[in-house]
Order: C-alpha cells, then sequence, then structure tokens
C-alpha cells in the first residue's frame, strides 16, 4: 500500500511539473510576440527614417535664376573693353602715372557675356583708360544735377552743390558718382538778342524790362519815358553786356 501511495505522489509530482513547464513554454511565446507586435511599428518607421534620410541628397535646392539689375546696361555679345564700368570689376592700379595712359586687368560680372575683336567670348580682358580720378575728368564726361534756385546773373557769379555722374563709356579711379561745386548755368528760355532789340527799339516804354520779368523796373520806365532817354541808353548798355538779366536769376539762350 505504501509502494502505491508513493508511486501515485511521484506521478502527481512529475504531472505537476509537465503542467508547470509547458504553462512557461506559453507564457514565453506570448511575451515574444507581443514583443514582435510592438517592435514591428517602430522597425517600420526606422525604416521609413532610414529611407527618408537615403533619399534627402535627392532633393536638390532650386538655383536663383534672378538676373541682377547691372544686366539691363550691358550690351550682350559686344566688345568686352566697350562694355560700361558696372558690368566690370578691374584691378585699378592708383600707383599709376597722373594723364598718363594706364592698363588695367578686369573680368566680367556674373550674367554678362561678351567677345574679344576675334568674336571669341572671353571673361578676363584688360582696358586701357587715363590714370585720373573721375572727380578730375572734363566737364563733357559727367553729367550733373541742376539747380533752378540760385542766380546765374549777379556779382560775384554764384555756385550750388551739384550731384555728378561719369558717363557709362568713360572710365576713372575712385567713385563715379562725386559732389562739386558748379556755377549756376540754367536758363528759363529767354533770348539775349530778343532783349537786346526791344531794348533799343521799345526801351523807351519798359518792353526790354518787361520781357525779362522786371514788372516794377518796366513799369517805372513806362511812366517816365525811359527817364527821359537815359535810362533808356543805360539798359541798352547793361543788357548788350549782359549785366541785365531774366528776373528769374536764368542765363540767356
Amino acid at each position: 500500500m505504501a509502494a502505491r501511495w508513493w508511486r501515485r505522489a511521484l506521478r502527481g509530482l512529475c504531472g505537476a511539473a509537465l503542467f508547470l513547464s509547458q504553462l512557461s513554454v506559453l507564457s514565453g511565446r506570448a511575451g515574444s510576440l507581443v514583443t514582435t507586435k510592438l517592435s514591428q511599428p517602430q522597425s517600420t518607421l526606422a525604416k521609413s527614417l532610414t529611407s527618408t534620410t537615403t533619399n534627402a541628397p535627392y532633393f536638390k535646392a532650386i538655383e536663383s535664376t534672378e538676373i541682377p539689375p547691372y544686366v539691363t546696361n550691358c550690351p550682350s555679345n559686344g566688345l568686352c573693353s566697350r562694355l560700361p564700368p558696372d558690368c566690370m570689376t578691374c584691378n585699378t592700379n592708383y600707383s599709376c602715372v597722373y594723364g598718363k595712359t594706364a592698363t588695367f586687368d578686369c573680368k566680367v560680372k556674373p550674367h554678362v557675356h561678351c567677345v574679344d575683336e576675334k568674336n571669341h567670348e572671353q571673361e578676363n580682358f584688360t582696358i586701357n583708360m587715363t590714370c585720373q580720378f573721375c572727380w578730375q575728368l572734363a566737364t563733357s564726361d559727367y553729367v550733373c544735377t541742376n539747380s533752378t534756385n540760385c542766380m546765374t546773373v549777379s556779382c560775384p557769379r554764384q555756385r550750388y552743390n551739384a550731384t555728378c555722374t561719369v558717363r557709362d563709356h568713360i572710365h576713372c579711379l575712385g567713385n563715379r558718382v562725386f559732389p562739386k561745386m558748379l556755377y549756376c548755368n540754367w536758363t528759363g528760355g529767354y533770348k539775349w538778342s530778343t532783349a537786346l532789340a526791344l531794348s533799343i527799339t521799345l526801351g523807351g516804354f519798359g518792353a526790354d524790362r518787361f520781357y525779362l520779368g522786371q514788372w516794377r523796373e518796366g513799369l517805372g520806365k513806362l511812366f517816365s519815358f525811359g527817364g527821359l532817354g537815359i535810362w533808356t541808353l543805360i539798359d541798352v548798355l547793361l543788357i548788350g553786356v549782359g549785366y541785365v538779366g531774366p528776373a528769374d536769376g536764368s542765363l540767356y539762350i
């Protein structure tokens, strides 16, 4: 009887051990399945991130196609040596001899196309110009602002502050826009010949003064009959030599 009881107890222990082992195996499989399901989205996300990173170099930045404003003043396929200064960059040498011809190495700016004498496109070239600063150029080589607020007929002659800009085809050293003191030289459209003719013929009635815009002097000559002729003769001389001019201070034409 005791032997049978021990056998039954041993079989129960073996069954319990077998049950516990199967239970541990099943729990391990379930954990692995859960881990696999949870890790799958992460791997997919990692894969997507990896693919995005891999494809990133294929996205190229859009190159700027904006044309600089100076290109509009640069003739296309013209001679490089005749380009305006705004279309090129030159290595200027300020130690050149003043008044002498100097040679400078230049290079065209981006988006500018020019050729040499043989119609070959080039980027580097040389130009020859007189060694002098822009403000030392002749008056015909630059354009200045005009003033209508100063008197041209005065003693001494009045000056005004002007802003001058060098013409496009002229090359020089220094700033191409510079200030300069100039004599008042604007005109209101009055003719010297007309004023002199009126002074000689109808000066006794003040016609010359009326023409020049000097109404008070004109009325004075009209009612005094030209100052009994003396004022008339004086005005003929003053207008003849240019001492008496338009009332707005402008020059004769």
